[in-house]
């Protein structure tokens, strides 16, 4: 028996930032799958070791960088979570963790982001933050409204493949 994949659409973002003294740069694929999830795979090159929250902002809107991205994806006016949460923002995609060398690799599936419906995120932005996403979990102020994430570092528009 072979297995397959079937893809309904396929979209690319690729990011980027000049962050202090850094560049950041990666390429980040979604592909929409036959069950309604989204896969998300690619690579981001350019911060120091940690982890650092990762979410799809409402608008595609990068003339004034990453600050003019809106909020957070969030269709259905819900808190911020953890992506595996039922209560969470669509495009609370968690946090990418980078390596010693300054590189992270993405390779999951999230089932609330699509490629169409009323959770697509054609057309908006994906961000990376300055800050480890604590998942709407703890005192903060803004730990239920961004993760407390801190500031966006990069960013890319997401388009069609």
């Amino acid at each position: 028996m072979i297995n397959s994949i079937i893809l309904i659409a396929a979209s690319v973002a690729v990011v980027f930032a000049q962050y202090g003294e850094v560049n950041i740069q990666g390429n980040i694929t979604f592909t929409q799958l036959l069950d309604g999830k989204t896969h998300v795979s690619g690579v981001i090159y350019g911060l120091p070791a940690g982890q650092y929250g990762f979410h799809v902002h409402e608008k595609g809107d990068i003339t004034g960088g990453c600050l003019s991205t809106g909020a957070h994806f969030n269709p259905e006016h819900r808190d911020h979570g953890h992506p595996n949460d039922e209560n969470r923002h669509v495009g609370d995609l968690g946090n990418v963790i980078f390596n010693s060398e300054g590189y992270s690799q993405l390779d999951f599936v999230d089932g609330k982001i699509c490629l169409t419906g009323p959770n697509n995120i054609l057309g908006r932005a994906v961000v990376l933050h300055e800050k480890e996403d604590d998942f709407g979990r703890t005192e903060h102020p803004d730990s239920r409204k961004t993760g407390n994430a801190g500031g966006r570092v990069a960013c890319g528009v997401i388009g069609i493949l």
